[in-house]
């Protein structure tokens, strides 16, 4: 797994493009300078990048060290400071009431027990009244083929994440429809979902 993600971000360009994701900039009005956050497989830095330029503590966790070390290039060009680890999401010590914001940006590169398992982590190292920030893929985008997995066991329904994040107080749920420019990864008409949940 890890070789797969090396070879992908081994290219000069940045595989997803160095914007932030825009569900995660719409969703800026609920993030407030200091917080801490944790970029879950935040890959070459887009996101956890944005997210420091608004003031927060950042722990931008990816399993592949090329991706970070791009990451790492684009936190020096935008002069933001973030604390990045490599590890597998699937044994890092994830802990608990230890963030105030996690993000999870299009995290589909498993499913079943071990997609419960990364859901389950997220809502754990939360604090009480954190906020989970998520979107993904529906199965829908198998049709669009425009980015993300190919296996529709990875993909993301409304029932799945209202099931998995049940201890949540769902703030925003919505399946649609929208272009995304994210690099040569991201692009094209695609099949969204998109949750934001505060934990109680």
């Amino acid at each position: 797994m890890k070789k797969l993600w090396d070879e992908r971000y081994a290219i000069d360009e940045y595989f997803y493009g160095t914007q932030a994701n825009d569900f995660l900039v719409s969703q800026s009005g609920l993030l407030a300078s200091g917080q801490s956050c944790l970029a879950v497989a935040d890959g070459e830095g887009r996101n956890g990048v944005w997210l420091a330029e608004q003031g927060l503590q950042v722990r931008s966790l990816d399993y592949s060290n090329v991706a970070q070390l791009k990451a790492q290039k684009l936190a020096r060009q935008r002069r933001v400071s973030i604390d990045f680890e490599q590890a597998d999401l699937l044994q890092w010590n994830w802990g608990e009431n230890r963030f105030d914001i996690v993000v999870g940006i299009f995290v589909q590169f498993v499913s079943g027990a071990q997609r419960d398992f990364l859901f389950e982590q997220m809502q754990r190292c939360l604090k009480p009244s954190g906020l989970l920030l998520l979107q993904g893929y529906t199965p829908r985008q198998l049709e669009f083929k425009t980015g993300g997995p190919s296996q529709i066991e990875n993909l993301y329904t409304e029932e799945i994440l209202r099931g998995a994040f049940s201890e949540l107080d769902v703030l925003h749920l919505c399946e649609h429809d929208a272009v995304i420019r994210e690099g040569v990864g991201h692009n094209g008409m695609s099949a969204l979902i998109d949750f934001v949940g505060r934990k109680t």
